[in-house]
Parts: C-alpha cells; structure tokens; sequence
C-alpha cells in the first residue's frame, strides 16, 4: 500500500511540473531588466524526457499516469511483493531524487544569465535612444515637432501676473524698460539665475523676474488653457464675408500678414471673429495656427513728438485696462465693458460725455480721414459701410479696443480690419 501511495505521489508531481517547467520559458519576455535564470527550453525538455524515461522503467509509470502504476502495482501484488521490498524502493528513490537536486543545483549555475546577455552586447532601456543613429534632417524634424508642441517655443514661459510684468534691458530692479509683457503672454526663457529670466517675446528681449515667471510643466498647463486657433491672412487686401460663399457680402478687408481668431474650420471656409461678429474668409488665403500672446515694445507704448500731453494722458489711461473682459452692453472698465462703453467710459474721466452706440459716436465731434488721426481719436469699423465698432487710436498704427468676449481690452493694427471713418474728439 504505501508503495502505491509513493508511485502515485511521484506521478502528480511529475504532472504538475511538466506545465510550469514549459511557462517559465516565457519569464524573460515579462521579467524587468536584470539577472533572471532563463532556461534552454531544448535541453531542458531533452532533459525532462529522459527524466520520466528513466523513472517510468524503474517504476513502470508511463505517459498514460495512474493508470500504468496501479497496473504496475497490481503486477507487483500478484508477484507476492512484501514491505521490504517497498522500503528498499523508498530508499533507492531518495538517493535518485538527492542526485536530480544536485544536477540541478549545477544546471542553474551555469545557466544564470542576465537579460543582457540573452539580447546579445546591444544596448538596452535608454540606451537605445541615446545610442540611436539618425540623420542630421531626421533630428531637425523631431526638434520642430517638439517646438510645434510647445506653440513654438522651446522653454516656454508664461507671464503670471495681474497686469503687465515689466522686460528690463538688463537684471536689475533699475534697470531700463524695453516693454511690457501682459498678464498671460508668452515667451522664450533663453537662460535663468533663479532670479531673474533672460526671455524673449515677440519683438522685445531683456529679464524679468522669475518670481512673476511660469515655466516648465504650469507654464504648458497654463498655455493650453490660453491657447487662441489664428487665421493669418497670406494674401493682399482678404475678403471677409458673411457667409461661406463667393455670393455673400463682402464685409471689410483684411491686410496680408494681419491675423484673426477662429471660431471653426468648416471645410473650404474658415469662420473668424471680427471683433464680436462670426464671419467668414477662404481657406485657401489663411494659415492656420495655435497661438499665444506676445510682449508689447516701449515703442508700441509711447508716442510721436508733437501730441498734446492730454492725448499721452487718454491713452496711457486706456491701456491701464488692457486685458479686461468684454460684456455686451457693459461699462466698467474693470468688470467689462463693450466697445462703446469702453470708449465712453475712457473719455469720461476726460469731461467728455459720449453715447453708448459706435453709431452715435460716429456723430460726435469732427470727422477727418484716417490718415490724419493722432492718438486718442476715434477708429470705426462696420460691415460695409454701416458702423458696428469703435476704437481708440494710440499712435504708431494702432488702436485699443474692447474687442470680443474671448479676447477683451486688446490693442490691433489699425488696418487690421478696413476703417470706415475716423473721429476727432478731444479739443487740444
């Protein structure tokens, strides 16, 4: 009996084995890198065949299992075998099983190997990609894509503050101002002391503090919030329609190199903003592009010989709200206003009484042609020849104006759209 409860011990075990013996040849496919026992599944097999060859001659154990042993048994019991003769098999199988042990034992020693050594003398992990062979074009267009990642820049900053964050010429709190960079601009930080930022933005280069500074991973997070889809305009003289056909109205036109907001792509036609109107140019003549906003130079800031100190005053007083939110309807140059209610909430503090309508403003004080306006005249713009927008001229071919609700107190080129008729208001 306990003869029989050996063989079928023996044959379990061996059943058992055979199938995790064969999964483990698959452990340096899902092993981490690093020194791991990998098995020659050929010899290994050769091995375990002469195994249970072997043993199914001493024992009479077969591919067929339990049914062989008890076969066996049932021969041996016949035959008149006694309990010495089982002790004497008990004794032979422990030195058998001592013996496989330490053939084992040498087996894995000399086959424990390193991952390494399984792939050959090839690097692996990063290595690879250090070690990798490209040509010089393929490098330069992973370095552009990388760039087209980050809206064009390489080690983007972003400004994190109220209002505008003053570009120094150089480091230092005294140092001369060469522009402003506005709440939630962007630039290229070209170097850092951890004090100040050598940053580039536009057309303006010098330092600001870092302290005011958002870079690496806030500043992406930051910048894909701030994000704004512009169509460049590649042609002279863009028409802008009001609908998405050649047939539509044509409601103003915009110069080559001027850029305007998206709305959508909708196939051959791109829907844009016009300040706070949805209107519609071809595809064919914009560039599309994923855009932030840049630092404003002292030259865009100050103005030509010869103004009067109150149209500096109106002007300088407009840009103090540069930023702010556009409301339909509004007036508060802090919580929003529209463009009018920019416009006569300005001139206000002036002693100016003005309309809230771009069309009654249009009416007020002296007409004279574009040309002839100095800052703090007023710009007005419309669909055709009928006026649906107001700004205020700044000087240096620019207006600032509460555009749209995405975008809000911004300054534009003058021609960013064709003016309709300029307006003289103040009395110098």
């Amino acid at each position: 009996m306990k003869r029989r409860e050996i063989l079928c011990l023996l044959t379990g075990c061996i059943l058992l084995l055979a199938p995790m013996r064969a999964g483990a040849t698959h452990l340096p496919d899902l092993l981490p890198v690093g020194t791991i026992n990998v098995f020659d599944v050929t010899e290994r097999d050769a091995e375990h065949t002469e195994s249970v060859d072997a043993q199914t001659k001493d024992t009479g154990v077969s591919d067929n299992g339990i049914e062989d042993s008890n076969h066996s048994n049932k021969e041996e019991n016949s035959n008149g075998s006694n309990a010495d003769d089982g002790n004497a098999d008990k004794e032979d199988i422990a030195e058998d099983q001592e013996a496989d042990a330490e053939e084992s034992e040498a087996g894995t020693e000399e086959e424990e190997l390193s991952l390494q050594d399984i792939l050959g003398e090839s690097s692996i992990g990063s290595g690879v990609i250090l070690e990798a062979t490209k040509t010089e074009r393929e490098y330069a267009e992973a370095y552009e894509k990388a760039k087209n990642a980050n809206w064009g820049y390489t080690n983007l900053g972003i400004a994190n503050v109220d209002n505008n964050l003053n570009v120094r010429a150089v480091a230092a709190e005294d140092g001369k101002l060469v522009g402003k960079l506005p709440k939630d601009a962007a630039c290229e930080v070209l170097d850092s002391d951890g004090t100040w930022a050598h940053i580039k933005s536009g057309k303006v280069e010098g330092y600001v503090s870092i302290e005011y500074l958002l870079t690496g991973i806030p500043a992406k997070r930051r910048a894909e919030e701030l994000a704004t889809t512009m169509a460049r305009v590649t042609t002279d003289s863009l028409k802008v329609r009001a609908e998405a056909n050649t047939d539509s109205e044509v409601i103003t036109l915009v110069p080559n190199g001027e850029e305007l907001e998206v709305a959508s792509v909708e196939g051959d036609w791109v829907k844009v903003y016009l300040d706070d109107e949805e209107v519609f140019v071809s595809a064919e003549y914009v560039e599309v592009t994923s855009e932030l906003g840049t630092a404003i130079t002292m030259t865009e800031l100050f103005y030509g010989q010869g103004v009067s100190d109150v149209r500096v005053d109106v002007c300088q007083y407009a840009k103090e709200f540069l930023g702010n939110p556009y409301v339909w309807g509004g007036t508060s140059l802090t919580n929003g206003a529209d463009c009018s209610g920019y416009v006569l909430s300005i001139f206000k503090k002036y002693g100016v009484s003005l309309p809230h309508s771009s069309v009654a403003q249009a009416n007020c004080g002296t007409t004279i042609s574009v040309s002839e306006a100095q800052p703090g005249d007023l710009i007005f713009y419309g669909n055709g020849k009928s006026i649906n927008h107001v700004a205020i001229y700044i000087g240096n071919g620019q207006v600032i104006h509460a555009s749209s609700p995405k975008t809000g107190i911004r300054i534009s080129n003058v021609s960013y759209r064709s003016p309709i008729k300029a307006v003289k208001i103040l009395r110098d």
